[in-house]
């Protein structure tokens, strides 16, 4: 039941047999559990290092569990703090990464940089990256911001990516959130996972990007155009920021399968969280249609209904409330 607060099944045993039955030593709670005495030991240790055991002042030597009303709001406080720090992260991973974009958007096709290679039009893309999965030895990582994928191109990229796969290479992709709903985009995902590609979903996704090998990076010269033109990179200085960016934001993605989860009161999910910021940030229905992936209609009925649940007649006001209510920081 604690787990999403830190505590696995063993601990939350020991810390309930502590509350009810406080004055149990070791040996008493391994035996009232059925539990091993090095179990137990070892449950107390981390309830110790969540601060939900305490030594007692009444019996000095013994500890105490510490009251759920109080313990909670610790985990909740602990957690609450650990998201705001990986929040943090990827807003620094996203700035560093538009620095990067904006250093090769003007990009011109004589130019000639160590490291840089440019492709211009969608043929020339297509070629370079079928060359480069071909030459992948370990690891493909893909920021998919698109959205939702029409069957055809799902269908399209299924003999290239099964390949890759039954060469034994890892494969991780991140996704929108949007693509959850679906259902094709969801089978074709959960048909990779059953060969081992793994998959996430975020609300929004710094930029378009494959990385193989951690070696080569391809990113597109126009985000609003991804077929004009790309860049291949092989700087060392620039794959180490860009794989950087990569774990950050996996790390923060949410796995297919697992089910949307905010613990900060708001009621909100994280599409919509992530649609009351950039709506607070004065985006027009438009962009935050393009930052979400979805359609321009969803977009305008996600922002509408953001801003009557705020009881908001505009965008700034929604923002001030938002912030008033401890939605936005």
């Amino acid at each position: 039941m604690l787990t999403l607060l830190g505590l696995d099944q063993t601990t939350e045993a020991v810390y309930r047999g502590m509350l009810t039955h406080p004055h149990e030593g070791v040996a008493g709670l391994a035996a009232r559990l059925g539990l091993p005495e090095e179990a137990v030991r070892s449950g107390l240790d981390q309830l110790s290092e969540l601060a939900l055991v305490r030594p007692s002042y009444e019996h000095p030597g013994r500890l105490r569990a510490v009251s759920p009303d109080v313990g909670m709001e610790l985990l909740l406080a602990r957690q609450q703090a650990e998201l705001a720090a990986q929040q943090q992260r990827v807003e620094a991973s996203r700035a560093a990464a538009a620095r990067l974009i904006s250093e090769y958007a003007d990009l011109r096709p004589a130019a000639s940089e160590p490291g840089v290679e440019q492709l211009l039009g969608l043929d020339r893309i297509r070629e370079r990256l079928t060359l480069l999965h071909r030459e992948v030895r370990e690891e493909v990582m893909v920021f998919a911001p698109d959205g939702e994928q029409t069957p055809e191109n799902l269908e399209a990229s299924r003999p290239l990516d099964e390949a890759l796969l039954r060469r034994g290479i890892r494969m991780r992709t991140v996704y929108l959130d949007s693509v959850r709903n679906s259902p094709h985009t969801v089978a074709y995902a959960e048909w990779l996972g059953t060969l081992g590609r793994q998959a996430r979903t975020a609300p929004v996704l710094p930029l378009r990007m494959i990385i193989t090998d951690r070696a080569t990076a391809v990113i597109p010269v126009d985000s609003d155009d991804t077929a004009a033109g790309a860049v291949v990179l092989t700087g060392q200085g620039t794959l180490t920021a860009l794989c950087a960016l990569f774990e950050s934001v996996w790390e923060g993605a949410r796995p297919f399968g697992e089910k949307a989860r905010r613990d900060d009161g708001s009621g909100l999910t994280d599409t919509e969280a992530t649609a009351l910021k950039l709506l607070a940030d004065g985006f027009t229905d438009e962009a935050i249609a393009k930052r979400l992936g979805v359609s321009h209609r969803t977009a305008r009925r996600v922002a509408t209904g953001l801003m009557e649940r705020l009881g908001a007649r505009s965008r700034f006001e929604a923002g001030v409330r938002a912030v008033r209510q401890g939605w936005l920081a």
